[in-house]
């Protein structure tokens, strides 16, 4: 299939599966001969067929993936499991072809059983939400490392497993690398696993073939709604997370309405979590001190009282980490073991990157580069850098191209009334008009506060060091959008641009440390 597929964490000692036993198993159709073969792995692009592998050709938008069959051939793919159309585009490739009424349906069972996913012992962990399932990954991960276990995780910014990592395409794997890349855990002796689940992954099978051990609910706030055609679509494809042949366990954050509406119509046990005072839950988060490189917070419950820090600013931040803390106690980790191992070492050490990520050194204005792209993360993130800058809050921003459109004159409103300054610039224009992704930015903006200082900047890079030069000592800013990413997209080229490198490199030419 066309594109470079990212490079993923695969098994290295692979169980061989018979291909006679695996058309049985799901009863597939079979055209060509299956004696003697044998299966390693699965995959869904051409070009990350590895040898062994079993090739999965789907529909996409502008090609069948059985096109590309006798690419994964030369690659050394052993067989094709496709759709009927597909199996006859596939036919002249050589390979004996399996053929299912949905492929992609199927990939998720067909790849935990190539991979012997459910005999994995690891504890699975996944988390969904509109914002914080990034954040709640690391910091589960981070715990359990301070817990003195062997963990994984995958996230929209990498895959990891101890210390071996690759970076990420989508937020959640698609089947095909989730499995194997479980089977690579398990050589790595992790004991547990944590997953971040969007919603696109739970509509488009890319977590079949799992039953999550614990699941955990962020918040629900506006974003793709060019996927769902409303927000109550957008609520049922998470809440699918949260039934038995999904998960068995799940822990929900009830500040909002709609937590508190999945809690109630969840098809599994669930345990609650508030940071509110006025909602009832069994598990209270309170806010503490925050500061520019930490948040402190109280976390009490059914298991005992709590208190500890997440080195990362903004009280959500410390929500997540109460949610990760619960997640664990629902999993069977004693919670005063926790108590001792975050007390021990001062608090939670976890590396969030690109999330509410300081950039900035000890003088200077204080610099942040975030990955919030939606009008919530946009509302908490300058909400709790506002809450110790005496000084100005400037905020770089842009909206992504061919995505939801209708969220941006909310985002231009929400940094209006949280900045003193705005830089607005391209971020991600993709195939769409960068000016006009701007004008709807800028236009919400003016609606909201009609004499906020707009700045518009079309470069990224031009467009942080004009937000650097309205600032000084006591000053912050807030860079929003690019987080962890590398990468700047257009017209369908990914252009090499780091907002955390480049910032870096800005500081340090304006005679700040970095």
């Amino acid at each position: 299939m066309t594109g470079t597929p990212p490079t993923a964490l695969r098994p290295q000692h692979p169980n061989p599966r018979s291909l006679r036993e695996l058309a049985g198993e799901f009863d597939l159709v079979v055209r060509g001969d299956l004696d003697g073969l044998e299966v390693t792995g699965v995959a869904l692009s051409s070009r990350a067929v590895q040898p062994g592998d079993l090739y999965v050709g789907v529909p996409g938008r502008n090609a069948h993936g059985a096109d590309y069959a006798a690419d994964a051939a030369a690659r050394g793919a052993v067989a094709v499991l496709t759709d009927a159309d597909g199996a006859e585009r596939a036919a002249t490739a050589g390979l004996p072809v399996l053929v299912v009424d949905d492929a992609r349906a199927a990939l998720g069972a067909v790849a935990a059983w190539i991979h012997g996913t459910a005999e994995n012992p690891a504890t699975l962990f996944g988390v969904t939400g509109t914002n914080g399932k990034t954040s709640v990954v690391y910091l589960l991960d981070g715990i359990l490392r301070q817990l003195g276990v062997v963990s994984g995780l995958t996230s929209t910014a990498e895959r990891r497993i101890g210390d071996e990592a690759v970076v990420s395409s989508l937020t959640t794997p698609e089947a095909s690398e989730l499995h194997a890349l479980l089977a690579r855990a398990a050589e790595l002796g992790a004991s547990a696993f944590g997953i971040e689940v969007s919603a696109q992954a739970l509509s488009r099978h890319r977590v079949d073939g799992l039953v999550f051990d614990v699941v955990g609910f962020t918040n629900l706030s506006h974003d793709h709604l060019d996927d769902y055609a409303s927000m109550d679509e957008y609520f049922a494809a998470k809440l699918a997370l949260f039934q038995p042949d999904r998960a068995r366990r799940g822990v929900v954050t009830v500040d909002s309405e709609w937590g508190r509406r999945l809690a109630a119509e969840s098809g599994i046990p669930v345990t609650t979590l508030t940071t509110r005072p006025d909602v009832d839950a069994e598990w209270r988060m309170t806010v503490g001190e925050e500061l520019a490189a930490s948040t402190s917070f109280v976390l009490e419950g059914p298991a005992g009282r709590l208190e500890t820090s997440v080195p990362i600013v903004g009280w959500y931040m410390a929500a997540n980490a109460a949610l990760a803390i619960v997640m664990l106690v629902e999993a069977g980790y004693a919670f005063d073991e926790i108590a001792a191992a975050l007390d021990r070492d001062g608090g939670i050490r976890a590396y969030i990157p690109g999330r509410a990520e300081r950039i900035s050194g000890e003088q200077g204005p204080l610099v942040y580069v975030d990955y919030g792209h939606s009008p919530d993360a946009f509302l908490q993130t300058l909400g709790a850098i506002r809450r110790f800058t005496p000084g100005r809050l400037v905020m770089v921003f842009g909206a992504d191209g061919d995505r939801d459109t209708t969220k941006r004159a909310e985002m231009g409103a929400i940094a209006a009334r949280g900045a003193d300054a705005l830089v607005i610039t391209d971020f991600h224009p993709r195939w769409e008009d960068p000016a006009a992704i701007r004008a709807a930015l800028i236009a919400g903006a003016r609606e909201a506060v009609p004499d906020r200082e707009i700045h518009e900047v079309a470069d990224p890079r031009a467009a942080f060091r004009t937000a650097l030069a309205l600032v000084g000592e006591g000053d912050a800013i807030l860079y929003a959008g690019p987080g962890h990413e590398d990468y700047h997209e257009v017209k369908g080229e990914k252009i090499p641009y780091s907002a955390r490198d480049d910032a870096r490199a800005a500081l340090r030419d304006a005679g700040w440390p970095a």
